[in-house]
């Protein structure tokens, strides 16, 4: 049986950077918060359509306590400096039977090299295995890094734009 909490590979970005790509444990918590603290205001606006660094309790809970059924978080460390270091993640919750939103997020000085899409990767055959048929996620317009990173995932791509926001549905092709 596929267990997406055990989850654990090894990437190579374009750059050549190796990044570990794995399960979220409860552990990384501090080392994610630490990370938001020094994402930039551009970084953390497209992530959560404002500038926000301190998160509820309610929101912790939903950000780490995650169940790997209906609530998948995958992360990605890189060596920074000889200690490892949280740079992105993805996750995926299931909103009804077969349908999941999908969220990312890579530190700024990993765009643009390919992570958003390794994790997409990743996030989407954990997905697929737990089946799921749809995923959903919500774009600011600008962020033409996250809209390309879906429109090369693989899956049947449809978007649509409610003002400053795209609403994008991706769709697992049929075997």
């Amino acid at each position: 049986m596929f267990e997406p909490e055990k989850f654990h590979v090894i990437e190579t970005l374009h750059d050549g950077t190796t990044v570990e790509i794995r399960a979220q444990k409860p552990e990384d918590r501090e080392a994610i918060l630490a990370e938001v603290q020094h994402a930039s205001a551009d970084t953390l606006y497209h992530r959560f359509f404002a500038v926000k660094r301190s998160f509820s309790e309610k929101e912790q809970h939903f950000f780490f306590d995650v169940d790997f059924v209906n609530h998948v978080v995958l992360i990605a460390v890189a060596k920074s400096n000889g200690q490892p270091r949280i740079v992105g993640g993805s996750r995926f919750v299931v909103t009804e039977p077969g349908n999941a939103e999908v969220a990312f997020s890579v530190v700024d000085d990993y765009q643009h090299h390919g992570l958003g899409a390794v994790l997409m990767h990743h996030i989407a055959a954990i997905a697929r295995e737990a089946g799921i048929k749809e995923l959903v996620a919500e774009v600011l317009a600008d962020n033409a890094s996250m809209l390309a990173v879906f429109e090369h995932s693989g899956l049947v791509t449809s978007t649509r734009r409610e003002g400053t926001t795209i609403h994008v549905t991706m769709r697992f092709p049929q075997a």
